[in-house]
């Protein structure tokens, strides 16, 4: 062990380790909720446009929450294999924790509230459909106003304004346009008709139909710094596919929903999530390191997804 910039080295493979792990776990879990990543509702915007369906919050969950439970044991497992700390524990870590938690002191008016709504959020969501009529949307827009009412919200508009991302916003915006103007201009048409020339998809079965549009979309991602820009480029594509195939038996909505967990799959590069982008800027790691750990990744997660595709999403009617 020897220091470097004041850090023994243990400690600085403990923080690669730590930030890695962290951006991809935040990637898995991005497939596995609903709400998680922007990127999924641009997509079940898109499916709802064109193929007039909805997805509940619950119905996500039972189709991507087993895989991404499978993926965070699989991360642990190759996290710890390629980005090996030096030690399995840090000398204080309890007392550390301790500390800091006390000087938090009791939870604040405000937090409380923050809570009860936050809860109150998550019951809307997870009984979408089953124990009232309101969308996603409309519960999150129900929730962000109480969170701004006087007396009773938690912040006022001035403060709200001081920290929304703005360029965020535009992203989005300009990123939905994008896909919207694929489908008004039929480009998203004939850019399919491309594809299933190209991989002579039109003569093959479902599942490899599935198999090369998802391996099309991980490369595809490489070449994106956001999974938005993804899911409103390559989901109005991924559906007119779907549908050029003329199999009324398909469940074109289930499977760009499980097209859709690939555009997620921001593993290999730091530069191809937001939240990767974020981290990388705090220097504590290399795009080497993430690599290390986002390949073996994503080779195991499009087999593992795979696998689901011919059992347990099977199973659920999908494939």
């Amino acid at each position: 062990m020897y220091i470097i910039g004041g850090k023994t080295e243990w400690q600085i493979r403990f923080a690669v380790l730590l930030m890695v792990a962290t951006i991809q776990a935040a990637s898995i879990w991005n497939i596995g909720i609903k709400t998680a990543a922007a990127q999924n509702m641009v997509a079940l915007g898109f499916i709802e446009k064109q193929l007039g369906a909805t997805i509940s919050w619950a119905g996500w969950f039972i189709a991507a929450a087993p895989y991404a439970v499978m993926m965070s044991f699989i991360l642990y497992v190759v996290c710890m294999k390629m980005l090996p700390p030096e030690t399995m524990e840090v000398a204080g870590g309890d007392e550390t924790v301790r500390r800091e938690r006390e000087a938090l002191g009791p939870m604040k008016p405000s937090e409380k509230k923050l809570m009860v709504i936050s809860l109150g959020l998550l019951f809307l969501w997870v009984t979408e459909k089953t124990l009232h009529p309101l969308d996603t949307t409309t519960s999150t827009v129900i929730a962000v106003t109480l969170m701004l009412l006087p007396g009773i919200g938690i912040m006022n508009w001035k403060e709200a304004q001081a920290r929304i991302s703005w360029g965020t916003l535009i992203l989005f915006g300009v990123g939905i346009s994008m896909g919207s103007a694929l489908l008004s201009t039929k480009a998203a048409a004939w850019l399919a008709n491309q594809l299933m020339t190209v991989f002579g998809l039109a003569s093959m079965g479902v599942f490899m139909v599935f198999a090369i549009l998802a391996a099309f979309l991980i490369v595809v991602h490489l070449g994106f710094a956001s999974a938005t820009a993804v899911a409103s480029s390559m989901i109005p594509i991924m559906i007119a596919v779907l549908q050029g195939l003329g199999n009324d038996a398909l469940n074109i909505v289930g499977i760009t929903m499980v097209l859709q967990f690939v555009v997620s799959f921001g593993f290999i590069l730091p530069v191809n999530s937001p939240q990767g982008i974020l981290a990388f800027s705090t220097e504590t790691f290399s795009a080497k390191d993430c690599i290390k750990v986002g390949l073996p990744l994503t080779i195991i997660g499009y087999a593992l997804m795979l696998i689901f595709a011919q059992t347990y999403w099977h199973i659920l009617g999908i494939f």
